[in-house]
């Protein structure tokens, strides 16, 4: 068989599970690219070489990702392309895995990604109005 592309690759995973969009297994590879980015410049900072992309590790910058690409329609985004929550993560690196787009080592387990952060609290939590901690004067104070 011929060598195929990344997206002749997504095409052939959805054929067999259809769960998730193409987009979805696009923003897992480019969110994977930026994690490593980020995971070297933090890294860099204490010295350590480079390394494995853990499952956690992997879940946590994509988050960061999404909140970057979508800001509050992060969720909103994630979830039509059929990810709602972090094994979904998982699932789409798996598929990924194999057609050897992504690679991992005897330690990955698809649970790595279970239960990592709640959407709602990764993608909805951080735009909330906050409390406000003193009440404002009245307008009878204000006179």
């Amino acid at each position: 068989m011929p060598d195929l592309d990344v997206n002749e690759i997504i095409a052939l995973i959805r054929k067999e599970d259809s769960r998730f969009e193409r987009q979805a297994y696009t923003f897992v590879r480019d969110g994977l690219e930026h994690a490593v980015r980020e995971l070297k410049k933090r890294d860099a900072a204490r010295a350590r070489v480079s390394r494995h992309v853990t499952g956690r590790e992997l879940a946590e910058g994509l988050r960061d990702y999404a909140l970057e690409q979508y800001g509050p329609l992060a969720k909103t985004v994630l979830n039509a392309w059929g990810l709602h929550e972090t094994i979904h993560f998982g699932d789409v690196v798996y598929n990924l895995i194999e057609y050897n787009v992504f690679s991992k080592t005897d330690s990955d387990r698809r649970e790595d990604f279970a239960d990592v952060y709640t959407f709602e609290a990764a993608f909805e939590a951080p735009f909330r109005p906050r409390e406000r901690r003193r009440p404002l004067p009245s307008f009878a104070e204000a006179d």
